[in-house]
């Protein structure tokens, strides 16, 4: 089994993806890469992320919430008070 499978039976065989970290490299001691088993047994992805060539996602900078700006605001909606005007 090549890593992909590796890490899609984990993800799907509960009995797997329940174990300790040392636990499921020791499972995997013969079937999975270096990789594999160093991030099974440590926690860190980076080995996996070195083996798969996968690159870092950034978020978008663009939000998908609404904006809020005066001019967005239905007309029958109050306009929000200037600091002036609170007082």
């Amino acid at each position: 089994m090549d890593t992909i499978d590796l890490l899609e039976a984990i993800g799907s065989d509960a009995s797997l993806r329940h174990l300790p970290g040392d636990e499921l490299a020791k499972q995997l001691e013969a079937q999975a890469s270096e990789a594999l088993k160093t991030a099974a047994s440590t926690g860190d992805s980076a080995p996996l992320i070195v083996e798969l060539g996968a690159q870092k996602s950034e978020p978008p900078q663009v939000t998908q919430a609404p904006g809020t700006e005066e001019e967005d605001l239905p007309e029958d909606l109050p306009k929000p008070l200037s600091p002036e005007e609170e007082e």
